[in-house]
């Protein structure tokens, strides 16, 4: 096992090539970048699976199998972003 990092922007949808059964651990700004981190397993096959960010106040679709993954603040702008995984 290892942890890996992605950047998975601000206010959109990232679908990111991950080591199949990955365990999702956090997701956090680092500078200016917004990051998740992910427990992954080696020599496994790679996988898609799809991130939405939904800044606080914003419409979830709710028609989307989502399953929630963490929440993070911008400090100098005074956002809150909410971090889901598209499970269809």
């Amino acid at each position: 096992m290892r942890i890996l990092k992605w950047q998975i922007g601000i206010g959109n949808e990232r679908t990111l090539e991950m080591p199949k059964g990955s365990k999702v651990l956090d997701v956090q700004m680092q500078g200016d970048d917004c990051c998740l981190w992910a427990m992954c397993p080696k020599d496994v096959p790679i996988e898609p699976r799809t991130f939405v960010t939904y800044v606080t106040g914003q419409s979830i679709d709710k028609s989307l199998a989502q399953t929630y993954v963490s929440t993070f603040q911008l400090h100098k702008a005074g956002l809150v972003f909410h971090v889901f995984e598209n499970t269809n």
